[in-house]
């Protein structure tokens, strides 16, 4: 184990990000250097605060299952090289989980029973950011190949998993990208001051010197199209995420300025790089400069798009959620190991802005050119499981430009999912078995796009267990980790 004592020792601490007016006139990540860096003057009693408990519950509360107590120990005996490798054993980029995930693992944390949980998610950033600048990722390409191909439709974090895993188990795989560059959300749907694309950049080129193959820019189900696919390919893992984003139908949504969040996101991604924001030439670019922005949706793309208009200069930035605004701390039903819903801050919620909670839009309302100039909205109250409007609580803000962030619906079923004859599920999702097979023979669904909306970890660990199962499929047989299957839950969701 760590310090048998550090626990005792040391109180909670986290890495501190740079300041507040500093952060706001760049793109750069919101942590000096890196995040990993960030922690490393107090990183080692931070590490030994793990107690070496009798059941690490944070592997029940992480659905890749990572190692986090062997990982801190390693960490707090200086040996950083076999700390990656822990890491890596069970999580293929933990410079993206470090960075982007909301960290289940730590509320789930048995010293969290009556003290501030181990700083899990920045010592493991810690331990990538660390591994790269000392060499120690290096490409694993596969001793020998399957002469099978696969094909991985769709380039996010589960997809680009499911590549890896299957490229080192010898497989010739390729992945394919509607987008102009691979990445998926992670290029175009998270900001560069929460992930420098740096980072997603350097896995990519790892990927491609073990034998990956990137087809960006290929709109799978329109040139290429679900026959072709099957018939070139002797197994198909759809990956293409949960990009169906929900709206919000009501009076005057047809005015110009209303925005879903992955319109508003890719261009400000491309300006925040340089690059041309709109570079199909079709439509102007979006941006919050010198407006009274709303954003509809409280949750990680709502703050995505709150740290953006900010960087962008917005004269001011509101953002609405329907739920009521949840406690400081952990409530009675959702006790220790669960996941809580509490009051959290992200980096953007620091900058700049207004939260208002138990609210609902009632109307868009324009001007005289059909732009949008103000919304309408009430106060609602939650109870037993339905909202209602309190009545007298109407009232009208400023919105020059709206942004929906409210979540995602599920996969896109035109084009691909319709060519290939997949079913869905009740909720709309294309469904599968518990080894990741969908309806029809060698295709697999991995992520998103078969479990819905969900988390970095969630989509990763997804990827890595449809690896293996396709690895089975085409081989008889599999080395590869299958984590779990996808009727799976851990204790927090």
């Amino acid at each position: 184990m760590a310090d048998p004592k550090g626990f005792l020792k040391h109180d909670r601490e986290v890495a501190e990000r740079r300041p507040v007016e500093e952060r706001v006139k760049d793109w750069n990540e919101v942590y000096p250097g890196s995040a990993g860096r960030a922690l490393l003057p107090i990183i080692t009693e931070q590490a030994g605060r793990c107690m070496d408990c009798g059941i690490p519950f944070c592997h029940q509360g992480c659905p890749l299952g990572n190692l986090i107590p062997e990982w801190n120990d390693l960490v707090w005996r200086d040996d950083w090289e076999g700390a990656i490798e822990r890491l890596h054993a069970t999580n293929n980029f933990p410079e993206f989980t470090g960075r982007l995930c909301p960290a289940p693992c730590e509320p789930a944390c048995v010293l969290g029973i009556n003290q501030q949980p181990v700083t899990i998610k920045n010592v493991e950033v810690s331990i990538i950011d660390r591994a790269w600048e000392s060499g120690y990722v290096r490409p694993q390409p596969p001793e020998w190949l399957s002469g099978r191909t696969v094909a991985v439709v769709g380039s996010g974090p589960a997809g680009l998993a499911a590549a890896q895993q299957l490229t080192r188990a010898g497989h010739t795989v390729a992945v394919y990208e509607r987008d102009d560059k691979i990445g998926g959300l992670l290029r175009y749907g998270i900001p560069e001051f929460k992930m420098e694309k740096k980072h997603l950049d350097r896995r990519l080129d790892q990927m491609r010197r073990e034998g990956t193959v990137f087809r960006a820019g290929v709109e799978v189900g329109a040139e290429l199209t679900g026959a072709q696919l099957t018939e070139r390919y002797d197994a198909v893992v759809l990956a293409m995420g949960a990009t169906a984003a929900r709206d919000l139908q009501v009076p005057g949504r047809e005015l110009d300025g209303l925005h879903q969040a992955m319109e508003y996101l890719p261009q400000s991604n491309r300006a925040s790089l340089g690059e041309d924001p709109v570079p199909s030439g079709e439509g102007d670019q979006i941006t919050a400069e010198g407006k009274h922005v709303v954003i509809i949706g409280g949750g990680d793309t709502g703050a995505d798009c709150l740290g953006t208009a900010t960087r962008q200069g917005a004269a001011s930035i509101t953002q609405l959620e329907i739920m009521p605004e949840p406690p400081e701390s952990r409530p009675d039903g959702q006790p220790w190991p669960t996941y809580p819903m509490i009051f959290r801050v992200s980096a953007a919620h620091e900058e700049a802005g207004e939260r208002v909670y138990a609210v609902s839009t009632q109307e868009f309302l324009g001007d005289d050119s059909g732009r949008v100039r103000a919304l309408r909205l009430v106060d609602v109250a939650f109870e037993d499981g339905a909202f209602s409007e309190i009545e007298g609580s109407e009232r009208e803000i400023p919105a020059e430009l709206v942004l929906f962030a409210m979540g995602f619906t599920g996969p896109e079923q035109g084009g691909l999912v319709e060519q290939l004859g997949v079913d869905l599920d009740d909720r709309g999702n294309i469904a599968r078995d518990d080894s990741y097979t969908t309806s029809v023979d060698g295709v697999f669904v991995a992520g998103d796009a078969g479990r819905g909306q969900s988390l970095i970890v969630w989509a990763i660990a997804e990827g890595r267990a449809a690896a293996a199962a396709v690895d089975r499929h085409l081989t008889g047989t599999t080395n590869l980790p299958f984590p779990i299957p996808p009727t799976a839950r851990p204790l927090v969701v």
